[in-house]
């Protein structure tokens, strides 16, 4: 069994998304920069929206109950423009991922963990079930981020994820750059 790989960023420099190709036919990435190297991890364009949005509530969250100190809440955004640093050197494809707060430096720590490569298991099957704790241990990219940093981040996600494809007006789906077979229009190209 192999040992699991970790990367662990303590003084994040950046932490963005980014996408490659055209809108329809995107790869998604989240990329984390720090004195130690860069490391970049392959995700859905779901999980984006899912850390963005889950950040904001922490934050929110952190306000209201008062456990972040006033001066890390009151950082502007530290929002990244840039684009992805290249060649892209994709360490693993996201999983799990999971925030949390430390209240003893300030910093909200990140942690992915790669996708398990037993997605068809049936967990009702012990046999199965024996198999997936034989598996290799996953790998992980941990990092913490400051308030400003997580902002940043939600920020350009926003206009990350609203750069796609448009949506049809009468059916919500999205609309290819030849236009789609609209539902709504009993099968005709719109």
């Amino acid at each position: 069994m192999d040992n699991p790989i970790i990367y662990e960023h303590d003084f994040v420099d950046r932490f963005i998304a980014g996408t490659v190709g055209p809108p329809g036919e995107r790869a998604f990435f989240l990329q984390v920069s720090s004195p130690i190297g860069t490391h970049t991890v392959a995700v859905e364009k779901s999980q984006v929206a899912a850390l963005s949005e889950k950040l904001l509530e922490m934050i929110g969250e952190l306000r209201r109950s008062k456990l972040a100190s006033l001066d890390e809440l009151g950082l502007p955004a530290l929002i990244d423009n840039a684009n992805l640093e290249f060649p892209l050197d994709e360490e693993f494809r996201a999983g799990l991922i999971g925030i949390s707060w430390e209240s003893t430096n300030q910093r909200i720590a990140v942690e992915i963990q790669s996708i398990s490569e037993e997605t068809d298991a049936d967990f009702n099957d012990p046999s199965e079930l024996m198999s997936i704790e034989d598996q290799d241990p996953l790998d992980i990219l941990r990092f913490n981020l400051r308030i400003n940093q997580a902002r940043g981040f939600c920020d350009r996600s926003k206009s990350l994820l609203a750069g796609g494809r448009q949506p049809c007006p009468f059916c919500g789906l999205p609309i290819n750059g030849d236009g789609h077979l609209c539902p709504r229009a009993n099968g005709y190209r719109r």
